[in-house]
């Protein structure tokens, strides 16, 4: 059951202050469209600046799949005006194109219509453009074309010194990094809620089924829409950031070390399936290695612990050498309902979970919970609106209804939310009452409310309405927080930046790929 988080609440309310200076960052991406609805074939241009080198503005897998992301902000109100900002500019470029406004793609024809993300002739830009190859050749090109929203969270250090007795961030490491592995595993505990609420892709265009395999018994309606009835985020089923080689892996959030010991032993573990593909063929590179994860990024997980790296570190040894920084959120779907993909109430929501998850026990979990764990989220994933829907508890027989067990937890969150209404501001303590009535009326759900939507006018129909909507909104509201002068700037140094990595002959792509590629 829920763990009893009484005793921690108290000490939290004893101590609102320690709360005052979380730190967010956020990343939203999104497909550029034509007006049909179709998969955009033009390649990143140049009046936005150089995906590489951007700071804000930069692309994903593919040359159509836009990524923005914010600075590290401490006030949710600014970040989503700079997110926003970064919206608005893009529309004024984006000429006939609009933004894709779901999560799950548009009609895609092929995949040959999808071009991988380029990223010049540099080392690193060729690197990323070939481990995106190597994406492509294992998973298939289109399951890279799923968009999301990453919520970036930190505590400030004022809130590990009352918490766990440290004294700054440096000696105290080893600490930080365990508040944030029990976090972790409360995460992949009781995680799911945020599918349930904020799932909003309970369907998906037919094009994205064409010669594919799948158990799930989809709906279908007439203009080639498919749906599970009850379904809350297809994106995170098997048909989206699922890689079940990953499976068996024994990669487990208990101790730092041992998390990243068997992320390196992953990197370097031979795969017999990938191992048929080949590095090359027809003497081109069609992947980075053989092995079961090319780079760190490959590991699909709903949330990660992360820290930024210096130099050329990979993200593990940043972890070895710091500790935990920050964690990355990475179960929300794009909210449809919001021009820029996300809204404050849903970032004051993922507050109070992750205050909630650090706070309560999480006793450490082996590979076989895990498991469990993953499979309560796939039953809310693919039927969280089930009536009676039920979550297991451990990985004995013990179940509770889901509604039971979304209400008790909003008990303690309200709790949270008083305590940040009176450190932070007076908005928390509402927000839980809108999401509260979710769990009592599963139809005020995101995913209900776009069902209703997608069956209606269909995927196709619904997004580019909403597409429409948003870009007529973006480019008629003036910049809040960032100036035509300072989006120039940005675009013009990312321009030199990537020019000047380019002249850099000193490392031949062999020698940088032998060095980074983990052969």
């Amino acid at each position: 059951m829920i763990p009893d988080v009484s005793k921690a609440l108290s000490w939290l309310e004893a101590h609102p202050e320690i709360l005052n200076g979380i730190q967010r960052g956020i990343e939203r991406e999104t497909l550029r469209v034509t007006p049909q609805g179709a998969i955009a074939e033009t390649l990143h241009s140049d009046e936005l600046g150089k995906a590489l080198t951007h700071k804000w503005i930069t692309t994903d897998f593919a040359e159509s799949l836009l990524e923005f992301i914010t600075p590290v902000d401490k006030s949710i109100s600014h970040n989503l005006a700079f997110l926003r900002d970064l919206h608005r500019y893009t529309a004024r470029h984006l000429h006939d194109e609009r933004m894709w406004p779901l999560s799950m793609p548009c009609f895609i024809e092929g995949e040959d219509k999808i071009t991988l993300a380029q990223y010049g002739t540099s080392n690193v830009g060729q690197f990323k453009t070939l481990y995106r190859e190597g994406l492509k050749n294992r998973y298939g090109a289109l399951m890279q074309t799923i968009a999301g929203v990453h919520y970036n969270f930190s505590f400030p250090i004022e809130f590990w010194q009352a918490w766990a007795g440290v004294e700054d961030e440096q000696s105290g490491k080893e600490k930080i990094s365990e508040g944030y592995l029990r976090l972790i595993r409360n995460y992949y505990r009781f995680g799911w809620v945020i599918p349930y609420l904020f799932g909003a892709s309970p369907a998906i265009c037919g094009s994205f089924l064409k010669d594919r395999e799948t158990s799930l018994d989809f709906n279908k309606t007439e203009c080639g829409t498919y749906y599970l009835p009850y379904a809350t985020s297809l994106r995170m089923s098997d048909l989206g950031y699922t890689n079940k080689s990953q499976s068996d892996l024994n990669i487990t959030f208990n101790h730092l070390d041992e998390y990243v010991e068997n992320l390196k032993k992953a990197i370097h573990k031979p795969s017999a399936e990938f191992e048929k593909l080949g590095v090359k063929k027809d003497g081109k590179y069609i992947q980075l290695n053989t092995n079961v994860l090319q780079i760190e990024n490959e590991l699909y997980a709903p949330i990660r612990p992360k820290r930024v790296p210096k130099g050329n570190e990979s993200p593990s040894d940043a972890l070895l050498r710091g500790g935990i920084e920050y964690i990355e959120v990475r179960s929300l779907d794009i909210n449809p309902f919001s021009p820029i993909g996300v809204n404050e109430t849903q970032a004051r929501f993922v507050d109070l979970f992750l205050i909630w998850c650090v706070l309560a026990d999480a006793p450490e979990m082996n590979s076989q919970e895990l498991d469990c764990c993953r499979k309560n989220w796939n039953r809310v994933i693919l039927e969280g609106r089930k009536p009676g829907q039920v979550i297991g508890f451990g990985c004995g027989s013990e179940q509770k209804p889901l509604v039971e067990v979304g209400q008790t937890l909003f008990n303690d969150l309200i709790r949270v939310a008083e305590v940040l209404d009176t450190c932070c501001d007076a908005k928390y303590k509402e927000v839980c009452h809108q999401f509260v009535a979710m769990f009592e009326d599963p139809t005020l759900t995101y995913s209900a409310l776009v069902m209703d939507e997608m069956l209606e006018k269909g995927i196709g129909g619904y997004g580019l309405e909403l597409a429409e909507k948003y870009y007529q909104q973006l480019i008629n509201e003036p910049y809040e927080v960032i100036t035509e002068e300072q989006f120039e700037q940005a675009r013009l140094a990312s321009i030199e930046k990537q020019k000047l990595m380019e002249q850099d002959k000193s490392e031949s792509f062999e020698e940088y790929l032998r060095i980074h590629a983990g052969r």
